[in-house]
């Protein structure tokens, strides 16, 4: 039997709203303390959570969290995980120290920027026998719950070739503070890709090899966001990048992650079997339709049988928390964001040789979720 993870927050920034409202409900988890650099950020999260609880559908006026420094909340002895939703550049260091206070933790997205940074992670968290899990968790959703189990009962037959496409315009225009996604770190790659390339893995498994290209548009870019209206940011990691992935078993792959579209009319991602063909829903979603063709047949829409079918960001988070209790290892697993990193880091790597680069780290499919079950419940 399971008991609640007693969870705090590190990172109270735009994404914190979510994991807030998804802490009071996900039955798994207890939100005690929330801890930022700017000490004034925790307090707005708990303002926020005093006027919008009954706005969220709560069933009850929700216990506040704590607001603390990062550093009494490492010294909490109460916590046992910590959700980590600092900026990309920081996640490899609050992870660490997370880690060194005997903390558990539960990162956004990326796992780190380099493999260097990421062994860090694992080897620290394999010496301190504790659990490391690593957004995205949207895989976890109804949408691509679905897919995986279409894929599994061998509906399209055996998995022949996929592609992933996320192109926008980039997200200075809507972002209050984007600066850091045209950093080293961000950029469409490192921030969309773990949606797309951890949702590949779920439904293929590892990747073996990556070649393609890349490119830096613009040099510059101006934000036109309320908060920082003209503001100019130089840009400093590519903003297109075209692959071409090799699955280890066999399946080819193209992708494209673009900050330089303003529209396309492609899909999100499309598994191609030597039966049928299968429609995934946008994997930074829970839901979404489903559909699939067999043979000459029409595109069907899929039925959803699977839970989570809302924004549960945070469920990640618990099923760390109770794989840590189990002794076992997470869905969100920091091996399977290790692996994504990788690819990622090869992405680029790539691009600036001209060489077909050989992904060396390996993970095994996450284990599917059975049907049925309620949102934010983990078996």
């Amino acid at each position: 039997m399971t008991t609640k993870t007693k969870i705090a927050i590190i990172g109270c920034g735009n994404i914190s709203s979510i994991y807030i409202q998804n802490a009071y409900r996900i039955p798994s988890l207890e939100l005690l303390a929330l801890a930022d650099l700017d000490p004034a950020r925790p307090l707005a999260k708990i303002e926020e959570i005093k006027s919008k609880w009954r706005e969220w559908n709560l069933p009850s006026e929700p216990k506040l969290p704590r607001p603390l420094t990062v550093e009494q909340l490492l010294a909490d002895p109460h916590i046992q995980l910590v959700i980590n939703l600092t900026i990309p550049k920081a996640h490899a260091e609050v992870a660490l120290q997370c880690l060194h206070a005997g903390k558990h933790t539960y990162h956004e997205k990326p796992f780190a920027l380099s493999r260097t940074e990421g062994q860090k992670i694992l080897d620290t968290a394999k010496q301190k026998k504790l659990t490391v899990g690593c957004a995205p968790d949207t895989f976890l959703g109804a949408g691509i719950q679905t897919a995986r189990k279409i894929i599994d009962d061998g509906l399209i037959g055996e998995p022949v070739a996929c592609s992933a496409f996320m192109t926008c315009p980039g997200h200075e225009w809507w972002h209050p503070d984007p600066e850091f996604y045209y950093q080293p770190g961000g950029g469409p790659m490192f921030d969309m890709g773990p949606y797309y390339l951890t949702t590949l893995v779920n439904l293929l498994g590892p990747i073996a090899r990556i070649t393609g290209f890349a490119r830096a548009t613009r040099p510059t870019r101006t934000i036109t966001s309320q908060k920082k209206n003209g503001t100019l940011i130089p840009v400093e990691t590519p903003t297109h990048i075209a692959s071409t992935l090799q699955f280890r078993n066999g399946a080819i792959g193209t992708m494209i992650m673009s900050f330089d579209v303003f529209g396309a009319n492609l899909p999100r991602i499309e598994i191609y079997g030597s039966k049928g063909s299968l429609s995934v829903p946008d994997p930074n979603r829970f839901d979404g339709d489903v559909r699939m063709k067999i043979g000459r047949g029409d595109w069907e829409t899929v039925l959803l049988t699977y839970g989570n079918r809302r924004d549960m960001r945070g469920i990640g988070a618990a099923e760390t928390g109770i794989a840590a209790q189990r002794g076992a290892i997470p869905r969100p697993a920091a091996a399977l964001g290790y692996h994504v990193l990788e690819v990622m880091e090869a992405s680029l790597e790539t691009a600036r040789t001209g060489k077909s680069i050989e992904i060396l780290s390996t993970v095994d499919r996450p284990a599917p979720l059975p049907p049925g079950l309620d949102d934010g419940v983990i078996p």
